[in-house]
């Protein structure tokens, strides 16, 4: 028997909802460049984690800046769209981490024109890269938001003997609030 009352289980579906919301906020304020939402659903002392190689940012105005960078203005002119994958939520109180996939996909310049009865026809997409994530959010008093954002894991084929996959505990933080109320990661044991 579920030992929850009505009002708990209730704020667990919004906390669900809400969340689910700001995942599927990324990819349409990653593809259009609106660093002011990117810059909203960060905590201001999050962190971006791209993984190897890739820039990353602390501070919620500096991630939102990455939108406006000439590097992701070139992408988003050359077709970049983001597409999520539904996540998995772990709510625990204040904190929540989250698991999903995010695919980069840009339009194929390379390949044929193919017909697609009803569709028209297209030179397709490609997949450009396909992660994993692990983001920990943090209750806040304006809502849910990203404290940290490890977006490392990625199922590229290794290039030249080595693999840029991190394992899942090196991208899996765990975090506790601090008494000042600021979300704290921490690495699994």
């Amino acid at each position: 028997m579920n030992e929850q009352s009505i009002d708990e289980r209730l704020r667990v579906i919004e906390d669900r909802l809400e969340i689910y919301n700001l995942i599927a906020s990324h990819p349409p304020s990653a593809d259009t460049a609106a660093d002011y939402s990117t810059s909203a659903v960060y905590t201001e002392d999050g962190v971006f984690d791209r993984g190897e190689g890739l820039t990353g940012a602390v501070g919620n105005e500096a991630i939102g800046a990455i939108t406006q960078s000439a590097a992701h203005q070139q992408a988003i002119q050359g077709g970049l769209a983001h597409c999520t994958g539904l996540p998995h939520i772990e709510l625990d109180g204040d904190a929540a981490y989250v698991t999903f996939y995010i695919q980069i996909l840009h339009p194929d310049a390379l390949a044929d024109d193919r017909e697609l009865p009803n569709h028209g026809s297209s030179r397709g997409f490609r997949i450009h890269r396909v992660v994993a994530n692990r983001w920990v959010l943090a209750r806040t008093p304006d809502g849910w938001k990203i404290n940290t954002a490890n977006c490392g894991r990625s199922t590229d084929p290794p290039r030249q003997g080595k693999s840029s996959n991190r394992p899942w505990r090196a991208i899996a933080p765990r975090a506790e609030l601090s008494s000042l109320g600021r979300l704290r990661v921490a690495k699994h044991r």
